[in-house]
């Protein structure tokens, strides 16, 4: 059994970050120890508000002096990081990886470089996204930003395909192993269509899935995008076959969505998919 520590978010109603990700990594056969950045009520999309608060400092690095104490920490196969409430939070993330990898070197980093999107309601704190380009880049074995993120960690504008596969490109001369671009939106190679890319020194594969037309889009997506495909690179598939099982399982869960009205992720519903995915767009390899 793999142990996955995942750092994160966490909404008592909903669906976004822990409150995405643990179940379905859960689901799929993985033991996983959530520490939570922030306590929030429902994420901050609604245009009610959300009540709750951030961790205050010290409380990471506190539950991680914890785990140490307890001799577990060389349990851990990866840390996942997502959301944070304070660029403090940060660097106490890093300190956990690197306590984390001197009790096993062989356990690895997934940065879940979450930056926010003001426009759609989605606010990190200030000195989170140099945090993130500054600090969590270089240290991270496995990076998986959307295009926004992406452009953000290379400093540049991306408008098509072949410019986001050279940013992915710049990630890894930086040392990181492969790069997860989650929504290439504007950058696709076609419209109607949501499309990913993943980007490793072997080369970069292309997947696809169907665009659903929502009310209101669902919060939480990337989360469960960034969970499903560290689990099953823990689970033993290679990095291609957990590209397409993680598209798979996603697109199962935005049709249950989809399909019941809903503006939360349909989870429970779904999860038959994250165990059992049923494949059906292959990843394409780009020349």
């Amino acid at each position: 059994m793999k142990r996955i520590l995942s750092i994160q978010s966490h909404v008592v109603f909903g669906c976004a970050g822990n409150s995405a990700a643990v179940f379905p990594m859960r689901r799929l056969g993985m033991e996983v120890w959530p520490i939570n950045t922030v306590q929030f009520s429902n994420h901050t999309q609604y245009a009610a508000g959300w009540q709750g608060m951030a961790m205050p400092a010290g409380h990471i690095s506190a539950l991680c002096k914890g785990l140490g104490d307890i001799e577990v920490l060389g349990q851990c196969d990866a840390v996942l990081s997502g959301y944070l409430g304070s660029a403090e939070q940060g660097d106490e993330i890093l300190a956990v990886v690197a306590a984390v990898k001197a009790a096993n070197p062989a356990a690895i980093y997934f940065c879940d470089p979450v930056m926010g999107h003001p426009e759609k309601g989605c606010i990190v704190a200030p000195g989170v996204t140099r945090f993130l380009t500054e600090q969590a880049l270089p240290v991270a074995d496995i990076m998986a930003p959307n295009l926004l993120e992406l452009e953000t960690l290379c400093d540049t504008h991306l408008a098509d395909l072949a410019q986001t596969r050279a940013a992915a490109h710049r990630l890894l001369a930086k040392g990181v192993q492969m790069v997860l671009v989650k929504h290439l939106g504007r950058a696709a190679s076609q419209t109607g269509r949501f499309e990913m890319l993943l980007a490793t020194q072997e080369g970069d594969y292309l997947v696809s899935r169907p665009l659903y037309e929502f009310a209101r889009q669902p919060v939480g997506v990337g989360d469960l995008i960034s969970a499903l495909m560290l689990a099953n690179l823990q689970a033993g598939f290679e990095a291609v076959a957990a590209f397409e099982r993680t598209n798979a399982a996603v697109d199962a869960v935005l049709l249950r969505t989809w399909q019941a009205d809903a503006y939360e992720l349909q989870l429970i519903d779904a999860q038959s998919a994250f165990a059992e995915p049923i494949v059906e767009h292959r990843a394409e390899r780009l020349a």
